[in-house]
Order: structure tokens, then sequence, then C-alpha cells
């Protein structure tokens, strides 16, 4: 397994990830057709624009093939005390629990550690039990709540706060 940065060549399995790891965390989560709705929109016409817009976006890959990604900025809630985000962390299913999305986590994690982003933030649904085990166990504290809407259901979400690390000065 590989750890790198993104690239036009990873677009179409970007979308496959999004697409299998989204109908496994989702469902029943999320009202279907809304479900469908987000999936249809991140094809990988969606993922050439983000790359090609420089978003930051970091992949496990195992022999060629995209298996994994996670997504990070600044962020987007300036309420918090939280300078950096992860948006996005998603493994294919056959994939989790395996320890790679902890690899993706603190590769982002040290990146952003060494462009002095002190502390970061990742929001996710309450009701993604397995998710917010996740982060729980990464060392996340849940720093605030909020609700969303999808469709017509307000949905809860959690946000997990990360303390500052060391960075070890080497380029994961």
């Amino acid at each position: 397994m590989a750890i790198r940065t993104a690239k036009l060549s990873d677009c179409r399995g970007l979308a496959e990830v999004h697409d299998a790891a989204w109908r496994f965390a989702y469902r029943g989560v999320l009202p279907g057709n809304e479900l469908e709705r987000m999936i249809s929109r991140r094809g990988p016409d969606w993922w050439k624009k983000a790359v090609n817009r420089r978003v930051p976006i970091v992949v496990l890959e195992s022999d060629t093939t995209v298996r994994g990604y996670i997504t990070y900025g600044a962020s987007r809630v300036r309420t918090l005390p939280y300078r950096a985000e992860i948006y996005e962390l998603y493994i294919q299913p056959e994939y989790a629990g395996l320890g790679f999305g902890t690899r993706l986590f603190r590769t982002v994690q040290q990146r952003l550690a060494r462009r002095g982003h002190d502390s970061l933030v990742v929001w996710c649904l309450a009701e993604n039990i397995p998710a917010c085990a996740f982060y729980e166990r990464l060392g996340g504290r849940i720093v605030s709540t909020a609700e969303e809407t999808f469709g017509q259901k307000p949905v809860a979400k959690v946000a997990f706060g990360f303390e500052p690390i060391e960075s070890d000065g080497s380029e994961p």
C-alpha cells in the first residue's frame, strides 16, 4: 500500500471509492434518494475538477488502484479554535478496519503540522458509529455538535477536535 498525493489518473478510482464507501457508511442513515443524488454528483469529472483545482487529496493505493482517500484544508467553522479540517476520509469497505484509515489520517495530520496547523477538526455523522469510534480511537474528542438536513431528514453530526502533534520531519 502506498500513500501519495492524488493525480488526474486517480479520478475514476476516487469516484469508485466514494461510491462504495458512501453506500456502506450511509445506507439507512441518509434518505435513499438523497444518498443516490449525492453519490451521483461525485463522478470522475467532479474529481478531475478537484484535482485540477489542487484540492488537497491524498490517496491510498494498492497495485495502481485507489483504495481510499482523504481530503483536507482550512477549517470551515470559524467559531471553533481549529485552523485545519479533514473533510473526508473514506476507504473501500473491504479495506476498512485494517489500519489504512489510520495511516491516511496520520499522514495528513503530519502534513498539516509541518505547515503550521497546530490542531484540526473532523465532522462526522453521529449515526455513523464506526467512524465516530475510529476518530475517538485516534484521540479525537467531541468539541461541537450540529444538525444538517438531508432531503427532509435532520441528521445529527459531531465535531472531533485533535490537539497538536509533533511532526517527525519526514514526508509520509
